[in-house]
């Protein structure tokens, strides 16, 4: 699936029109029919935005994933053991591990389920430090 197709998908599962999409852009109506048209080029910093407004990557946007975010590619790796799922949904908001979640889009489902492990560990290991155990 293109840019394009992509952005009207994305603009119709969210109840958007064109216009409301357009003023979170800073941008012309026009413009976003252009680029759900094919017919104008996104540029980087328009990516972007648009990413952030709908909640998925740049390259679900672009068409070069078919996971929206990193947060579902972590959910999927962890799909067989539902503590971590359950720890997982927990993390997932916390503003300082976002970033590192962004970083394990290219990693293996193993090493993903690694990562979380390890992270419960120090948050248990944290929580029996401040609770005094």
């Amino acid at each position: 699936m293109d840019t394009s197709n992509r952005l009207r998908q994305l603009r119709e599962e969210n109840n958007m029109t064109q216009k409301e999409v357009a003023d979170k852009l800073g941008i012309t109506r026009a413009a976003v029919g252009l680029y759900e048209q094919g017919k104008r080029n996104i540029d980087n910093k328009t990516l972007i935005s648009l990413a952030k407004i709908f909640n998925v990557s740049v390259d679900y946007l672009l068409g070069e994933s078919s996971e929206r975010s990193p947060a579902d590619k972590i959910k999927a790796a962890l799909s067989d053991d539902p503590e971590l799922l359950s720890f997982w949904d927990e993390l997932k908001e916390r503003e300082d591990l976002q970033l590192m979640f962004k970083q394990t889009r290219d990693l293996d489902p193993a090493a993903i389920k690694q990562i979380i492990e390890i992270i419960k560990t120090f948050e248990k290991e944290e929580e029996e430090r401040y609770n005094g155990r």
